[in-house]
């Protein structure tokens, strides 16, 4: 599962022990040797982590050989670092994904128990005395920037005291609620409940999905860009997936992502030329390739998938922006930039395999939901071209980046260390892990070791699954074996269904899937 331009022959972005053990061979003894260490460096280092909105398994070229999308810097990018070929979204969907890689907790243990963040009526998610990756890593001195998409909720101010009506998550209707909570808002009174009060020294981003869901504006810090006044053009309010609301009379569709690359770069450059060797957590959340599909003119028919393929390039273009930015200022040794994505894709166009050869896409409880692209590069520390097989999920980044840089982490009751995985080294008690994944609708499955069990709808009897009274059954399925989860072993595996069956109830009725 390794792309290299000397391999091309045999690369094979389908998970095969046997081609995969053999790659992996072939590339750690051609690779440059690089020295490892399991302790922070006296330098902390800087961190950079780019996420893309619904990129899939298959879109990246290292990682689909076939891809009809062009992504040469991000190719790159893995060619000089590590490809995880079995990383994670703890959901399906991104605002549970975000707020899980963002305090290192599974999101259905709040509020949100399915779907996404959706209306003004939304406060935030992460309550504000929950430590977040900002706040971890502000106790190591880093400045920290969140640009781009947000979407796990924040507290709007309204005009005359009005109180903000459940909406019911019902956008589409916008005659109702929706309308009212929308007029009420104060564009001129700061937000409260955001990327400032949980960390973060900088914000510049949107509310939820940058693209089709209101107010569309940027916002910087606690601030409107700009006073969101007209609704959105019916050319716009056609598309599907596009939330009626809005906008800021300059709002431009196809230039958000140019935007928050050119914050993005622009907070590096800030942090190089007035703070020295102090260093900095740039969280870079793209809104690409979400819908709708309306790429920049410069990437128009840049792939052969179509819009959203061309979309895809404009991640490549962001990332190869932040390498370049990071080069002029010589940071790229000691910097750990990761790009992925909050979750699964949208089926490809014109026979592009957008999840690989995965079952499922955006949205489901299939591999192809959330099992996702992950990228790291840190030079001198991650050895160049390698790979790792090793299970992680976006959750793990809290633990992880605790580890990296010392800092005391308070929280991140779902997160694992997983910075061996990074080093090429052997994650210790890997097969002893949980990790659990949710789907849009609030399907849950559970993963230890290979195998993978997907909920059922069942009749209980006791706390444990009783094959006897399932009246509907659920998956089972061995992933080492069957990765594209196409032979369901539920009835033939009983003493597996229920030992995971009773562990993924055990994790909902605790705090942590760590302390289990």
């Amino acid at each position: 599962m390794i792309y290299k331009k000397n391999l091309e022959k045999i690369r094979d972005f389908y998970p095969n022990k046997i081609v995969g053990i053999l790659l992996i061979s072939t590339v750690l003894f051609a690779c440059n040797n690089s020295k490892n260490s399991k302790t922070p460096t006296e330098e902390l280092p800087n961190i950079v982590f780019i996420m893309a909105d619904d990129m899939g398994y298959g879109d990246v070229g290292y990682y689909n050989p076939e891809s009809a999308i062009p992504t040469p810097n991000m190719d790159k990018l893995a060619s000089e670092g590590v490809m995880f070929t079995d990383a994670h979204s703890p959901s399906a969907v991104c605002s549970p994904s975000r707020y899980g890689l963002l305090t290192g907790r599974y999101s259905w243990r709040t509020r949100l128990k399915k779907a996404v963040l959706l209306g003004y009526d939304e406060p935030s998610l992460i309550e504000k005395d929950r430590m977040t990756l900002a706040s971890l890593l502000k106790q190591k001195g880093y400045t920290s920037a969140a640009i781009g998409k947000w979407h796990v909720g924040w507290n709007w101010q309204t005009k005359n005291g009005y109180t903000l009506q459940d909406d019911l998550n019902s956008s589409e209707d916008y005659s109702g609620v929706v309308k009212q909570n929308e007029e009420n808002i104060d564009f001129s009174k700061p937000i409260s409940g955001g990327p400032l009060d949980l960390g973060f020294d900088y914000f510049f981003g949107t509310f939820g999905c940058s693209t089709s869901d209101p107010p569309y504006a940027f916002i910087e810090n606690k601030h409107t860009v700009g006073n969101p006044s007209v609704l959105i053009p019916d050319s716009l309010d056609v598309l599907p997936g596009v939330v009626k609301g809005l906008m800021v009379p300059d709002w431009s569709e196809e230039n958000v992502d140019l935007e928050f690359t050119k914050k993005a770069t622009a907070f590096i450059d800030k942090t190089q030329k007035t703070q020295g060797n102090k260093p900095f957590f740039l969280y870079l959340a793209l809104s690409s390739p979400h819908i709708p599909f309306l790429p920049p003119n410069f990437a128009k028919g840049k792939s052969q998938e179509g819009p959203r393929g061309d979309l895809v390039t404009v991640v490549d273009w962001s990332v190869g922006k932040i390498m370049e930015t990071l080069e002029h200022y010589n940071l790229s040794k000691n910097t750990l930039v990761i790009v992925t994505s909050d979750n699964g894709p949208r089926k490809g166009a014109n026979g592009h395999l957008s999840a690989g050869n995965f079952k499922g896409y955006k949205g489901n409880i299939w591999e192809g939901g959330h099992r996702i692209p992950f990228i790291a590069k840190w030079p001198d520390h991650i050895k160049q071209g390698s790979v790792s097989n090793d299970v992680i999920s976006l959750t793990d980044m809290f633990a992880t980046f605790s580890n990296l840089t010392g800092a005391t982490a308070i929280g991140g009751e779902d997160s694992y260390n997983v910075l061996p995985s990074f080093l090429g080294e052997q994650l210790s008690g890997a097969e002893q892990q949980v990790r659990i994944f949710h789907s849009y609708t609030g399907k849950f499955a559970i993963r230890k070791g290979k195998w993978k069990l997907i909920e059922g709808e069942t009749n209980r009897t006791t706390s444990v699954m009783n094959t006897a009274t399932t009246t509907s059954i659920g998956e089972l399925y061995d992933l080492s074996a069957d990765p594209y989860e196409t032979t369901n072993l539920w009835e033939s595996r009983p003493q597996k269904v229920n030992e995971l069956s009773e562990l993924l109830l055990r994790s909902k009725e605790t705090e942590s899937v760590i302390n289990l």
